[in-house]
């Protein structure tokens, strides 16, 4: 596909670039990280703003309320908004990035009218209930059981990990509904009303301070068979798509922060002198060249999404890649910082601002890399299962590989 801008889409650049000029300053300060509450109104407002300018869902087809863009215009969006420095998707994660899109392409037309448009329009917050305390890479494992009661199934177990369930309305949930044995062939996906009796919602705090996860415990929980999105047991494919989605597409907001992030340490490391170092600068060209063959990968990945309705399995190469740069980034921030980096608190040195603050948050926020998403352990198994074709792991005794 051809990735070059057309008239038309540069012309819808210069629309973009001129709303986020106007916009943005009307935007009120950015809440405490800790007020979750107060995080929902700023998030959800910003949702609202797209959603009135036409800009909501800007990779969604036009059936699902969506702009509809060429993959040409969802990167300048993309592009556009990180150089204005206009909000991330923020609590809107879940449900934009994966629940919204694996409902347009998995779920039915109730289905779709009932919550594309809530999610579209920031009203609705949603969650993820995929992890399990023993089922966290290995998903097929995972032991939240789901049993048919007429119109509903009864839902007991607990989830580990839930992003932004303290604030969400709805929850995209994995369950069991076929034998303990059954793995992959008995999972099922269900839409969770987060107002359902029987949820208990334990925040978890980060290493950052945060509680943006969450353990999740169901007890009894009832959920109409008319949530479920694909067929009973069909949950696994189902939940492949949105692994795709999150997995190919999910991080392109991240990966321009990134290469924001490495123009400003290369600017700290000329500031400070570190650049003459030869293996400093070294270091930051590999990083720079990582970044640039990413963000190629993710057009190559966006225009195969704009012909098949969903990203393929380039999507684990950029998530794996991705992760672990980013995680070189976060390290060489700390050493170019040195002493700065153990405070948390804005410092400058010989009139230099060092951004410490940030990058201090940043280097702790990397940890979760190559664990969110899918551990890179995993994405090499995939990678070299279904990409290069290698024969699996042999089985040892006892059935654990």
């Amino acid at each position: 596909m051809d990735l070059r801008a057309t008239p038309a889409e540069e012309a819808f650049r210069a629309d973009l670039r001129a709303w986020l000029a106007t916009t943005l300053p009307t935007l009120p300060e950015k809440p405490a990280h800790t007020d979750w509450q107060a995080r929902r109104a700023y998030d959800t407002h910003w949702q609202e703003l797209l959603f009135a300018a036409g800009y909501a869902g800007i990779d969604w087809p036009l059936e699902a309320g969506g702009r509809g863009a060429s993959p040409v215009e969802q990167l300048i969006f993309k592009e556009e908004c990180e150089r204005a420095g206009a909000p991330y998707v923020g609590l809107g994660f879940v449900g934009l990035l994966h629940a919204g899109p694996t409902i347009n392409a998995e779920g039915n037309e109730a289905q779709r009218t009932t919550y594309l448009p809530k999610i579209l329009s920031g009203e609705h917050v949603w969650c993820q209930g995929f992890s399990e305390p023993g089922a966290g890479s290995d998903l097929a494992s995972l032991r939240t059981r789901a049993v048919r009661d007429g119109d509903h199934y009864v839902v007991t177990g607990s989830k580990i990990w839930t992003s932004h369930a303290e604030v969400a309305d709805y929850c995209e949930l994995l369950v069991r509904t076929g034998t303990e044995e059954s793995r992959h062939k008995g999972i099922t996906w269900l839409i969770m009303d987060m107002k359902s009796p029987g949820i208990e919602v334990r925040p978890l705090k980060t290493i950052s301070g945060s509680t943006e996860f969450a353990e999740l415990f169901l007890d009894d929980v009832r959920i109409p068979v008319e949530n479920r999105v694909g067929d009973e047991n069909d949950g696994w494919r189902v939940t492949m798509v949105t692994l795709s989605f999150e997995r190919g597409t999910g991080f392109v907001g991240e990966l321009l922060e990134s290469m924001r992030l490495l123009r400003s340490l290369t600017a700290l490391a000329k500031d400070t002198g570190a650049f003459g170092d030869p293996g400093i600068r070294r270091r930051i060209g590999q990083l720079s060249a990582s970044f640039d063959s990413l963000w190629a990968l993710t057009k190559r990945t966006v225009s195969e999404a704009q012909v098949t309705g969903i990203p393929g399995i380039g999507g684990t190469v950029f998530k794996l890649a991705y992760s672990e740069a980013g995680q070189r980034l976060a390290d060489l921030s700390m050493e170019l910082l040195g002493e700065a980096g153990l405070a948390m608190s804005p410092l400058a040195t010989s009139g230099v601002d060092l951004n410490n603050d940030e990058w201090v948050e940043a280097w702790i926020k990397s940890f979760n890399l190559t664990i969110a998403a899918g551990t890179s352990q995993i994405q090499r198994n995939i990678v070299s299962e279904r990409i290069l074709g290698l024969p699996k792991e042999p089985q040892v005794t006892g059935g654990s590989k």
